[in-house]
């Protein structure tokens, strides 16, 4: 597994993504080698999950809209993600 982007550790960069602080977009991704743009791309599945996997906020209206901003940010990098290795003809799985 690459170690990390940017001096950060996958990991910190998707929970960065998640939380808002990280935009991904193409020329975000154009530095990632496309091993690594493979690893962020899992890795982010496996953060979602995650999230998904914490207990539900049932009446917490403030909790349960931040969950699913960051649910939404993260879909969004994942489509980013596919399109833009779709156009470099990099296979992601």
């Amino acid at each position: 597994m690459a170690s990390g982007v940017r001096g950060k550790s996958l990991n910190a960069l998707i929970r960065d993504v998640a939380e808002g602080y990280v935009a991904v977009n193409p020329l975000f991704l154009k530095s990632f080698d496309p091993e690594i743009l493979r690893d962020f791309y899992h890795e982010i599945s496996k953060v979602q999950i995650d999230i998904r996997i914490e207990k539900f906020p049932t009446r917490d209206i403030i909790a349960i809209r931040g969950r699913n901003v960051k649910l939404q940010r993260l879909y969004s990098a994942v489509m980013i993600i596919r399109n833009f290795a779709r156009e470099r003809r990099i296979a992601l799985l």
